[in-house]
């Protein structure tokens, strides 16, 4: 009952609805340095995956450049088949 009635359980400014009051303007500013550091984070995490996905298709199009310039060999005979010879 005592609890009740003492100022501290009153609500604070930025609750009570006086925005204007300092408490108010840092709780706003509180609010906006967590979505700068959650916006940042996602665009790290975004940067990170479009990296990766960049390399993988740098190494693909080496990969495929190197067979390009391969020279062509003859296709290899089956194992165990003997060759038809011609008599």
């Amino acid at each position: 009952m005592i609890a009740g009635q003492a100022e501290s359980a009153w609500a604070c400014a930025a609750c009570f609805g006086k925005s204007d009051s300092p408490m108010a303007q840092g709780m706003n500013m509180g609010i906006f340095t967590l979505l700068l550091v959650v916006l940042s984070v996602l665009i790290g995490i975004a940067v990170f995956f479009a990296y990766i996905i960049r390399r993988a298709a740098l190494l693909e199009a080496a990969a495929n450049a190197s067979r390009v310039n391969e020279p062509a060999s003859a296709p290899a005979e089956p194992a165990g088949v003997p060759e038809a010879h011609s008599i």
